[in-house]
């Protein structure tokens, strides 16, 4: 039972990375399962409840990122483990190659999201709360034990990685770019620890 429902959700995740949610029909997704509608809502009430799920699942780990994990022995070890984390989560949610940019239609994925749940976008402002104070908390330690030495402020720091791996994913997005995104960050956030370095 847990096999057929994991497979719903696997196949329905592929057909929204093609098309939207709404161009996604019920009887699309009972095709490309191979079930009949009724073993259908036998999992799912609606292609709703169905996507709500889906993307639960889906951007659990994107919102979920566990900061807490993450080596705390230094900045350099951190976003090592940051990056690290970020290319496999994309791996494992299929979302993309070998570390390569997410489709287009993974962010139309939130945007429908947000759209129809509007817990989900408190779910989104909540995340970057959590993301900010753990980058921010890294970056004052790293401070208070010499590893960093910046007039810049411990947010402004924390935005400017935070703001480069979005704009870095998002760039590759608009460019259809099978660029690494692994790679990417590593080589700009490296240059940018240099700066700060004491």
């Amino acid at each position: 039972m847990k096999n057929t429902k994991e497979h719903i959700l696997n196949v329905t995740f592929k057909l929204f990375l093609q098309k939207s949610f709404k161009e996604v029909t019920l009887k699309e997704i009972v095709e490309e399962t191979g079930l009949s509608k009724g073993a259908f809502y036998h999992y799912f009430t609606s292609k709703e409840q169905l996507f709500l799920e889906l993307v639960n699942n889906v951007f659990s780990s994107v919102l979920d990122v566990p900061y807490d994990r993450f080596n705390k022995e230094s900045l350099y070890h951190f976003y090592i483990d940051y990056i690290n984390y970020y290319v496999e989560n994309l791996k494992e949610n299929n979302m993309s190659g070998e570390g390569s940019a997410p489709s287009f239609n993974y962010i139309s994925l939130i945007f429908d999201a947000i759209k129809l749940f509007p817990d989900f976008q408190e779910r989104l402002q909540k995340s970057k709360g959590v993301q900010l104070i753990s980058w921010m908390n890294i970056i004052q330690a790293a401070r208070q034990k010499g590893e960093i030495d910046s007039p810049m402020s411990d947010e402004q720091i924390a935005n400017m990685f935070i703001n480069t791996s979005s704009g870095v994913e998002m760039h590759s997005i608009f460019r259809g770019s099978n660029e690494d995104i692994g790679k990417t960050l590593l080589c700009l956030w490296d240059g940018f620890y240099q700066e700060i370095k004491a």
